[in-house]
């Protein structure tokens, strides 16, 4: 039983609940968007060292392209033994270094509480250098993305901080690292949004625009400024223009599936390999050097073969063979649980698409290309504004914007519709976690408490003898759980449970011939809720209270308004989904059809 206590005032209501703890949060955020870029920094370099050891066994950490090497048994030997020592740092270091990056920071955002181990943030770039540096068809971007993001996560667990508050840091270090590889602040903003913040709130959305900001500041003293691959095409279509940007998207789109589908083909034939998951990277590592005995070029991160596409410096008969053969070593290098992203190679696929598909379509075959690109990752990331915003900040070209909202948008259309869930989220559905990346107005937000409570209530009033409530609840009629307890002056004064009536039997010396229930109230407050307030506020309340209805009172006069249970939140839900499945037309249509063709499921009944 609760006895009433005086009325909560109505919290403060507004378009945000963003207080000035965000201020503390984007200080933190700017040391985490500078530990960002030095990493990405230290990545880059790692690279850079690790490929010229191998290939040219000299030590420096000037960028090589692997273009010019020249087949031999070493082209085989280096990518297989680069494997097996990623496949040993992973058993026996950590297995968070498998794979691309990108689904272990969704996974730690949305199971982990955004709580990184310290070892993932040393071994993910070492593993990636080796990786890459050993001729693996990866780019940094997801390597840098996990790193960045453990960079975040070990800062944030260093303080008093909420799992909400982590998960900030985590991806502003995160997109800082990319903005320092990239040189994209915005593309790397709208890729924290579309995949790793899973909401849309300025406390989180403002620390990770400090942190990308910072990085963009500071690339420039450490990596370089400008535009990573310059570039000036465009297209000038005429109004049918838009037709060939569809077409394009639809084939990234097409690609995309296809290259998905390969992808996890392979990681289920390599489940059936009978060794140890250890050996497999080492094994992925020979397919590897075998693709790079038939096109060297496919190699490497490939920064040059984008360059290339964009600048229409390179063959037909070359464009084919990175684009098979790259596709082939890509596919199950990554299948084998090796270390490295996608981001590069996406690129590079729907560059070399879509310049193929320039051939056939008037304008600049270069432009084609970089449309090709933007397709190619907004299809296959799911995230279209990323990959639009990257394409143009990563060649400083925004004439081409237009063709690229449309081939890009064509391409995510595409892939939303044929696969339900995307190479980021494929992995951690197979280990039994469902991603939902749609993101809604929450309806508890949006409906106040007198649009969802019973109006109608049965009470008990508070001056009832405890004997008369003992055959009220005892006796075969039907009867609530609980009733709110109305005093004289018609205020609620508690509520009473059936439960409560029952045990006070078992008391015999609470149950005496004058007592009333109000005199039998137990010490504990009572929750209760207001008509005028958000259903959200009042859930919140049911919930920290652990209780399961709620009297809904007059704020002026404190008398019973109403009651809400928890199967009037559960209605919520049933509203919420019947507006997007009940389907209508409103014209045409008799004024009593159109007064009866939205049900009211809000309404119930005080059970």
């Amino acid at each position: 039983m609760q006895r009433s206590v005086p009325a909560n005032s109505l919290p403060r209501l507004g378009d945000f609940t963003t207080d000035r703890r965000v201020l503390v949060l984007v200080a933190m955020a700017i040391l985490v968007g500078a530990g960002g870029t030095v990493t990405a920094w230290l990545l880059l370099r790692m690279i850079a060292l690790t490929t010229n050891l191998v290939w040219l066994q000299t030590f420096s950490v000037h960028t090589l392209s692997l273009a010019n090497l020249k087949p031999s048994i070493w082209m085989v030997a280096a990518p297989a033994l680069g494997g097996l020592v990623i496949g040993l740092m992973a058993r026996f270091g950590s297995e968070k270094i498998r794979g691309h990056g990108i689904p272990e920071a969704i996974e730690a955002i949305l199971i982990g509480g955004s709580r990184l181990q310290p070892k993932v943030a040393i071994l993910k770039p070492l593993s990636s250098a080796i990786s890459i540096g050993t001729g693996g068809p990866f780019g940094a971007e997801g390597p840098i993305i996990m790193t960045g993001g453990a960079v975040g996560s070990l800062f944030a667990q260093c303080f008093s901080m909420s799992a909400a508050e982590r998960k900030t840091l985590l991806v502003a270090g995160a997109a800082a690292g990319m903005t320092a590889i990239f040189g994209t602040p915005i593309a790397a903003v709208l890729l924290a949004v579309e995949l790793l913040l899973f909401e849309l709130k300025p406390r989180s959305l403002i620390p990770v625009i400090a942190a990308c900001v910072i990085a963009s500041a500071i690339r420039p003293l450490l990596i370089g400024s400008g535009a990573l691959f310059p570039f000036a095409g465009h297209l000038d279509l005429p109004w049918w223009g838009l037709f060939p940007c569809i077409g394009v998207g639809v084939v990234a789109g097409l690609q995309s599936g296809l290259l998905t589908g390969l992808l996890y083909k392979a990681e289920d034939l390599f489940e059936h390999i009978p060794l140890h998951w250890m050996w497999w990277p080492a094994i992925g590592g020979v397919i590897v050097g075998l693709g790079g005995l038939i096109e060297p070029r496919a190699l490497g991160v490939g920064y040059d073969i984008i360059a290339g596409l964009l600048n229409d410096q390179i063959v037909l008969k070359a464009v084919v063979l990175i684009l098979l053969v790259k596709s082939a070593i890509w596919i199950v290098a990554l299948a084998s649980g090796t270390s490295g992203g996608v981001l590069a190679p996406l690129l590079i696929f729907g560059g070399c698409a879509g310049w193929l598909e320039g051939q056939l379509l008037p304008g600049d075959h270069g432009a084609w290309a970089l449309i090709g690109m933007a397709a190619m990752m907004g299809g296959t990331m799911r995230a279209p504004l990323t990959a639009i915003m990257f394409a143009v900040e990563l060649t400083g070209d925004f004439a081409l914007m237009g063709p690229l909202l449309i081939a890009a948008s064509a391409s995510y259309a595409l892939t939303v519709l044929l696969l339900k869930r995307s190479i980021l989220t494929e992995k951690i559905a197979r280990r039994g976690q469902h991603v939902v990346r749609e993101y809604s107005i929450d309806p508890f937000e949006l409906l106040r408490v007198s649009d969802v409570m019973v109006r109608d209530v049965d009470t008990l009033p508070a001056a009832m003898p405890a004997r008369e409530a003992l055959a009220f609840f005892s006796g075969d009629a039907r009867r609530h759980k609980s009733y709110p307890l109305i005093d004289a002056d018609g205020c609620v004064a508690g509520l009473v449970g059936r439960s409560d009536v029952l045990r006070w039997r078992a008391d015999k010396e609470k149950s005496g011939d004058d007592e009333t229930l109000f005199d039998l109230l137990s010490d504990r407050s009572l929750t209760i809720g207001h008509p005028d307030e958000p259903v959200s506020h009042l859930a919140d309340r049911m919930v920290l209270a652990d209780v399961g209805r709620v009297p809904i009172v007059d704020r002026a006069t404190r008398h019973l308004v109403g009651l809400v249970s928890r199967k009037d939140l559960l209605r919520i839900r049933a509203t919420a989904k019947s507006s997007e499945a009940n389907r209508a037309s409103f014209f045409g249509r008799g004024k009593d059809a159109d007064e009866t063709a939205e049900p009211e499921v809000l309404s119930s009944t005080p059970g």
